[in-house]
């Protein structure tokens, strides 16, 4: 497992890759670290893992009761302008995804990881209006960050 930390005065952003495939972790930090600010937030402490199938279903089926593996799980644990959360997100789903909308693994990581940090700061996407909602910020910080890739 390779671990990537960013601490700054008092907040701690640490991203986990417990898989052997390669992800652009400096640029999925930047992207958690712009997301949350421009939306008004900061990071108390955020940790992101990106694992296989197997863990993110354990973890779907024992938290939201759901059997199957997705491309990220979200857990917010409070509230107010400092961000105490973390995010999953299946390496295995979204290199699927990738494929099956054919786009860039990388861009695709990206994207997912846009979406995680934009649910930590209280997007949602239940509903038909709010992932219009969703696509259309995951669409001005892939903007942002493009450049990056």
């Amino acid at each position: 497992m390779r671990l990537s930390r960013h601490n700054s005065l008092n907040m701690t952003l640490q991203l986990y890759n417990t898989t052997r495939q390669e992800i652009p972790e400096e640029l999925l930090q930047r992207a958690v670290l712009l997301v949350l600010e421009k939306e008004g937030f900061s990071v108390e402490s955020v940790s992101g893992v990106y694992c296989g199938n197997r863990m993110i279903r354990r973890i779907n089926r024992e938290f939201l009761q759901h059997d199957y593996a997705t491309d990220t799980i979200t857990f917010r644990y409070n509230h107010g302008r400092e961000i105490d959360g973390e995010f999953y997100i299946s390496l295995d789903v979204v290199r699927e995804n990738a494929a099956r909308f054919k786009v860039d693994f990388q861009q695709e990581v990206l994207r997912v990881t846009v979406h995680s940090a934009l649910h930590l700061a209280g997007i949602d996407d239940r509903t038909d209006s709010e992932r219009h909602d969703m696509q259309e910020k995951e669409a001005f910080y892939l903007g942002l960050l493009q450049r990056d890739l």
